[in-house]
């Protein structure tokens, strides 16, 4: 079945970003975020669950981001919209036709 998508929705500007480990001269490394491409993108926000952690109240919100298909897009990179940070969790083509990519992201709390 092939998903009707609009791309005028894309109106996103996000950064994808692949993660980059550094030697830290110690036998460790230090991982540093690398822009890999700007792309345009939908954001939809898909879930909020709170958590209370350590005696304080904490939020993790879910969404679906939309782009055109690119084949170097997998989980465990991010997007960045200025402060927003979105962690790739998992990636799919929602119809198998290489049109457009359905990133589950988690929005990192700042």
């Amino acid at each position: 079945m092939v998903v009707f998508f609009d791309p005028g929705q894309m109106t996103a500007r996000l950064d994808l970003e692949a993660p980059q480990a550094e030697p830290d001269g110690q036998g460790g490394a230090t991982v540093t975020w690398q822009v890999v491409a700007s792309l345009w993108a939908r954001i939809e926000p898909v879930s909020f669950v709170v958590a209370e952690e350590a005696a304080a109240e904490s939020g993790r919100i879910s969404h679906r981001i939309w782009v055109r298909f690119r084949e170097d897009i997998v989980a465990g990179q991010r997007f960045r919209k200025g402060a927003r940070v979105f962690v790739v969790r998992l990636v799919r083509d929602p119809d198998e036709t290489g049109r457009y990519l359905v990133c589950q992201c988690e929005e990192e709390a700042r």
